[in-house]
């Protein structure tokens, strides 16, 4: 027993001289009893000017009154425990300087006496290396934040090439060529804006093969007596440069929502007479057959922004004779009561797929039974960009090859 004992303490003895952490033990006073040759190192000390020290010695004076507090309290109800998790604890060497560290604490009772020891453990490098990681991250957001004013630039150049495009098209019977190259330098300066960019070409190919082919024919035509043959292609012409206005006015609709442009500027107008007007206007775009119809109930006058809802609705109804087949009705209902206005627009086309509802409204969304008939996918989402402006809500209730019904609530209060 006795060599077991003497083995023992040979092993302490070893593990206290040659520990690589500060080792202190206090007694309940405060006062150090005995302390290692790494904790003498790190604090800068030798044994005899140490020992029989308060450890508050050790400590920062800003850091030493509060210190005995804690002591006491932790003399009173000792137990083995970490300290300064989430804290930052330093130290002082016996030159003043300071270091920061990570205590743990332990204790152990000799007959009536409580000690506590401290294992201490030099921090420095960890701190210098977190100091670095946060000026490296704050680096890294200064570089983000150029990088996102570089984008932000980016983006404005690409509003004036669409700007540039809006225009040439505008002279498209002046100069073929000049849309052509106009369309090429569109895409060269839409790299970031790639979605766009195969959006955009897609739906531009289309109208511009039928443009080219009408004019190549009306080329064609020398005779008096094909002048109606000359009509049937100019309109063509016509049809397909309107086309390509709409999706033109569709880009910048969207761009200039993002950028905060469209404000919502309520006016009192009488609601059924705008949807009859509406409905006539948009008589060339419907099929053999198809009719818009309009059921109301309710007040005909409205206080809400005219404009908006009226694009709204055009691109809504505009969908529904879309997608609807030749000789099907289009139900316009229109709900007014005094602090709610509900508009329904409801077909018996193609219809949508649950899996496709969920995204209806996302940019450049196209139904999965839609991809090969003309539209950018931008339509519902300008739609609900509009509501978002208004206080708007929109709803879409589908089943296909059933129909559409889209819901549009408009609080009055």
């Amino acid at each position: 027993m006795e060599i077991h004992k003497q083995l023992n303490d040979i092993a302490f003895e070893a593990l206290f001289n040659n520990a690589t952490i500060g080792i202190i033990t206090a007694d309940n006073t405060g006062t150090i009893v005995l302390a290692n040759p790494y904790a003498l190192f790190q604090f800068g000390y030798k044994a005899e000017e140490l020992i029989g020290q308060r450890i508050e010695k050790l400590i920062p004076g800003r850091f030493a009154h509060g210190h005995e507090h804690k002591r006491d309290n932790y003399i009173r109800k000792p137990q083995s425990r970490p300290m300064g998790v989430g804290l930052d604890l330093f130290a002082k060497r016996r030159d003043d300087s300071e270091f920061p560290v990570e205590i743990s604490l332990s204790s152990y009772k000799l007959d009536t006496h409580t000690y506590v020891i401290a294992f201490i453990i030099d921090i420095s490098v960890r701190k210098e290396s977190e100091r670095n990681l946060l000026a490296q991250q704050k680096e890294t957001e200064t570089i983000a934040e150029q990088l996102k004013q570089l984008n932000e630039q980016l983006e404005q150049k690409v509003e004036d090439r669409t700007n540039m495009l809006r225009e040439t098209l505008h002279e498209l019977e002046k100069s073929r060529d000049e849309l052509a190259e106009a369309l090429e330098k569109e895409k060269e300066l839409n790299d970031l804006k790639s979605r766009f960019v195969s959006m955009a070409s897609h739906e531009f190919r289309t109208p511009l093969s039928t443009i080219l082919s009408s004019v190549s024919l009306i080329d064609s035509y020398k005779h008096e007596d094909e002048q109606e043959k000359r009509q049937k292609h100019i309109h063509r012409i016509k049809d397909q440069v309107r086309n390509l206005s709409n999706i033109l006015e569709e880009f910048l609709s969207l761009g200039r929502l993002e950028e905060g442009l469209v404000l919502d500027k309520k006016e009192d107008f009488d609601l059924r007479a705008m949807i009859t007007e509406l409905i006539s206007e948009m008589a060339s775009l419907t099929k053999h057959r198809q009719k818009v119809l309009l059921d109301f109930t309710g007040s005909e006058k409205v206080f809400i922004d005219k404009s908006l809802l009226r694009n709204i609705l055009l691109n809504l109804i505009s969908n529904a004779l879309k997608y609807s087949l030749e000789a099907s009705d289009i139900l316009i209902s229109v709900f007014q009561t005094a602090d709610k206005l509900s508009i329904h627009i409801k077909d018996s086309g193609m219809g949508i797929s649950e899996e496709d509802l969920k995204h209806l409204a996302d940019r450049f969304f196209r139904g999965t039974n839609a991809i090969n008939i003309q539209g950018t996918g931008l339509g519902l989402h300008i739609v609900k960009k509009y509501l978002e402006v208004m206080g708007g809500q929109i709803s879409f209730a589908s089943k296909l090859h059933e129909g559409t019904e889209v819901t549009l609530i408009f609080n009055q209060q």
